[in-house]
């Protein structure tokens, strides 16, 4: 019963305990839940302050507003820009209470559209509300801000400062919208203004100068300055440069940049202080604009209100600038270069041909309104080659120089002196009375200025000149008629001894008249095939054989009959058109020859004159190898006859061409030997088969004991050089026993016969 009891007593404990083990434990529960809750509560506390510390320390706005615009929240950045210090001050406001309603209507549209479509806007970039001073740019991401449920009650935003990127976009479209100026040739005084508003848009409270380096380098000019006071622009405006002047002329005058801090106080600008004092520029840092060779063109200068020296990013730009100006400014000047090489002569510097043409037009108008005349001269120097070729290119060309100064000192700014090649000038006079006295005077002045006494390459000498002479409107009405009526004055000029001037006159006309008509008739003659060849036999005295004979080209006019080479050669030469007249004698002279031979008689040389004109033809070898080739002639029955005076031209090129001629197997002789003026040391290396002497050494042989001794002369010469020789103009026994005693065994003349047409030769060869 007692153990019953105890035992009862001990459940009963037991029960006891068990009920405060509970107790404890709920409340040990109670506390850990208590705990629980507080530490949780704490670290939601902790979480919402990191993230609130965490947003605030970012330098982007971060915000939400409601369905009307209104702030919910916003961190540090978004406030403070605002001008708040806590964020209460700015929640339950709007973009419109707080800036301008027109800056913000974008703004507020932009928000509509997330909360309406519910579609967020990423990456737009918009002007900042405020601007701190400069230009600020933000890139803004705006999406929508939902509850629970999904529902849009709001947006959030968060933008971020683009000012520097969007500042170096600029500088870069401006960099390419400079370039590109350049490219264009735009004028520089534009380009400059663009380039300085460039910088000075990148630099708020900085003014640039651009001062350019004047033709004698010793002065700075105004380029531009658009920032500048005028009037201090044109203080400084025409500044000598030096190492003591201030930024910009000290930089001009070292080739560096001089930035200097403070003007009133640094020692470079204390003599020039006075010009900058007045309009309150404190700091002035100049960079020199260079070439690419490294010439001084000027100067970029940017100046400050402030005392101070450039930052990195400014020492950049004004690096940038200086670049840029001088770029354009060489690219002005090789195109002013450019420009003045095509219409002046590089020799003189004066006008040419292209330039005169387009204001002559321009003056014969103004004398048309005027009444005036206008006088016009063709000049040309007198003896020109001889000095050329005796005293060398260099000196004909200074020459040509003080004659084109010269000119120049005796005329005025109005008038124009051209040169239009070689030795030759044309002299444009306006505005001047109707009065030939007053042409000719003016004329004669300068004239008389090319002739006086001058020194050349050590040698005292006098020039003169020829001049024709032509006035408008009496002597033509269009320049190319006035400039042939001078041309043909001038070649009176020197046809009555040179060193004179002529007016052109009726007769002149005349003469051009009957000049110009010649010159289209021979046009029409080549274009109709008008002309044939005649022969003339050249024969042995030993023999008595024809060997070879001569081709000699005649005109057979419609109207005038048969025309000898004499009139025909001139002409050709003056019109140009004896290089496709020259060809068609080589070909037809090459075809008759092989027509001869084909027929069965006797193989014979024939030979073709040669001309100036046609030896210097690049392709002239080629020429004679084609004529060789068509007619199917072999080589060594064609002989090409040269001039002294030809080959003497150029004895280098005409030796080389010689030889080429000579490799292809064609015979070469030199005609009128005599009369040129080739030197015997010259003559021993020709690659010719014949001398031909010239018909005036014959002509009064044996009556001219000179004539005789020169001819007998020429003949023992061509025997020494083992060259072949033959007598041009025979036409007396007399002449021919002479000859023969003489040791000539070949001549050619009406002694043998005349000059004839293709058959008769046949005839007279069988």
């Amino acid at each position: 019963m007692t153990k019953n009891l105890d035992y009862s007593r001990r459940d009963s404990g037991a029960n006891v305990a068990s009920n405060d083990d509970t107790q404890r434990l709920m409340a040990a529960g109670q506390r850990l839940a208590a705990e629980v809750s507080r530490l949780f509560t704490s670290q939601t506390d902790d979480r919402h302050y990191w993230l609130e510390t965490m947003v605030n320390h970012v330098p982007d706005y971060i915000y939400a507003k409601d369905l009307e615009g209104r702030f919910l929240i916003a961190n540090r950045a978004t406030v403070i820009d605002n001008g708040f210090t806590e964020m209460e001050e700015l929640v339950g406001k709007t973009d419109y209470d707080l800036h301008p309603h027109d800056m913000v209507a974008k703004t507020v549209e932009a928000e509509r559209q997330v909360i309406a479509t519910g579609s967020p806007i990423f990456g737009m970039e918009e002007r900042a509300f405020i601007d701190k001073g400069y230009e600020r740019w933000l890139m803004t991401s705006k999406v929508p801000l939902r509850n629970k449920q999904g529902v849009t009650i709001g947006i959030v935003g968060v933008s971020r400062n683009i000012s520097d990127r969007k500042k170096a976009e600029r500088l870069l479209l401006g960099q390419a919208r400079l370039l590109e100026m350049i490219a264009k040739s735009t004028p520089l005084a534009d380009f400059f203004k663009e380039l300085i508003l460039l910088i000075e848009a990148h630099l708020p409270g900085i003014i640039g100068s651009i001062l350019l380096l004047s033709e004698d380098g010793r002065h700075l000019l105004t380029g531009a300055a658009p920032g500048l006071d005028d009037a201090y622009c044109a203080a400084v405006h025409g500044t000598a440069i030096g190492p003591k002047v201030g930024s910009c002329g000290t930089a001009a005058w070292r080739g560096e940049p001089v930035f200097v801090a403070d003007i009133l106080s640094d020692p470079l600008w204390e003599d020039v202080a006075d010009l900058v004092r007045p309009f309150g520029y404190r700091s002035c840092w100049s960079m020199p604009i260079m070439s690419y060779q490294g010439k001084v063109l000027g100067t970029f200068a940017l100046y400050s209100h402030k005392v101070g020296l450039p930052s990195a990013e400014q020492n950049e730009l004004i690096s940038m600038a200086a670049h840029l100006a001088g770029i354009a400014i060489e690219r002005q000047q090789s195109e002013e270069r450019i420009q003045f090489m095509a219409h002046h002569d590089a020799l003189t510097g004066l006008p040419n041909r292209v330039l005169f043409d387009s204001c002559v037009a321009t003056a014969l108008q103004q004398a048309r309104i005027t009444g005036q005349w206008v006088a016009l001269a063709f000049l040309d120097l007198d003896n020109f080659k001889l000095i050329n070729d005796t005293m060398g290119h260099h000196a004909g060309d200074e020459l040509l120089r003080i004659a084109a100064g010269r000119m120049l000192d005796c005329v005025r700014k109005s008038d124009m002196i051209v040169r239009v090649g070689g030795d030759e000038f044309i002299i444009l006079l306006t505005g001047l009375p109707p009065d030939s006295g007053v042409v000719t005077s003016r004329l004669e002045t300068i004239r008389a200025a090319i002739g006086a006494p001058l020194v050349l390459s050590g040698r005292s000498l006098q020039v003169s000149c020829s001049m024709g002479v032509v006035c408008y409107p009496d002597h033509g009405q269009t320049a190319t008629e006035l400039l042939a009526n001078a041309d043909s004055a001038m070649y009176r000029a020197k046809e009555v001894g040179r060193n004179n001037l002529q007016l052109f006159d009726a007769e002149m006309a005349a003469k051009v008249r009957a000049k110009l008509r010649r010159h289209e008739e021979l046009r029409d003659a080549v274009a109709r095939g008008e002309f044939v060849l005649h022969y003339q036999p050249e024969m042995n005295l030993k023999t008595g054989r024809i060997f070879a004979a001569e081709s000699l080209l005649r005109w057979q006019h419609p109207e005038r009959g048969l025309v000898s080479p004499a009139d025909i050669i001139p002409l050709a030469e003056e019109t140009g058109l004896i290089v496709p007249i020259g060809d068609w004698v080589l070909n037809e002279a090459c075809r008759q020859n092989k027509a001869w031979q084909d027929a069965g008689l006797p193989p014979i040389v024939v030979s073709v004159n040669v001309s100036a004109r046609q030896f210097r033809e690049r392709n002239w070898v080629s020429r004679v190898a084609e004529a060789l080739e068509e007619s199917g002639l072999e080589a060594r029955y064609l002989e090409l006859e040269l001039t002294e005076s030809l080959i003497m031209q150029d004895v280098g090129a005409a030796i080389a061409t010689m030889h080429e001629l000579q490799a292809l197997g064609v015979h070469l002789a030199i005609d009128d030997f005599g009369t040129g003026y080739s030197s015997l040391s010259a003559l021993k290396s020709f690659p010719v088969r014949r001398l031909k002497i010239d018909r005036s050494f014959v002509q009064h042989i044996p009556g001219d004991a000179d004539d005789m001794a020169i001819t007998g002369a020429i003949i023992s010469l061509a025997q020494k050089l083992q060259i072949a020789v033959i007598a041009e103009g025979v036409e007396t026994q007399a002449q021919v026993d002479f000859l023969r005693a003489s040791g000539c065994d070949d001549v050619q003349g009406y002694f043998v016969s005349r000059p004839v047409k293709p058959c008769a030769f046949a005839a007279l060869m069988a």
